[in-house]
């Protein structure tokens, strides 16, 4: 099977790392904005990606180590995207499931789960896939 140009590949990815601080999350909205928009999720599912990736930023930024990266890379997978953002932590916790920044991510992508590895990195990932609508409340 040959890939038409331009298509994304069943496995493309992006990454962008940026210092981990509030300023630069702008960055990061634009590329989900666009690469979903790639992907030709509708604008209502654009803007869920954008708020959930925000939202997961803000989370991992409160206990993110002081001049540190954050890392968010982009999976495209035939019509789903998948967004994991990272971060060295202070102390490596994963994010707690009954807060509302939890529910907003859970409610605004299709899947959301969280890992902590033993550097005390914290990542989080979402994944939505077009036309699923939102996710599970």
């Amino acid at each position: 099977m040959s890939q038409i140009a331009g298509e994304p590949a069943a496995q493309d990815f992006v990454e962008v790392r940026l210092p981990a601080a509030g300023a630069y999350l702008s960055v990061l909205r634009t590329a989900t904005a666009g690469l979903a928009a790639r992907l030709d999720f509708t604008l209502d599912e654009i803007e869920d990606l954008r708020i959930a990736v925000d939202e997961a930023c803000a989370i991992l930024l409160q206990q993110a180590v002081p001049g540190s990266v954050l890392s968010c890379v982009f999976r495209l997978v035939d019509d789903s995207l998948e967004v994991t953002v990272s971060a060295p932590t202070t102390d490596g916790r994963a994010p707690a499931r009954d807060t509302f920044a939890w529910t907003v991510l859970s409610a605004l992508a299709g899947k959301v789960e969280s890992t902590v590895d033993d550097d005390k990195n914290v990542s989080i990932s979402l994944y939505k896939q077009r036309g699923a609508g939102p996710g599970p409340a």
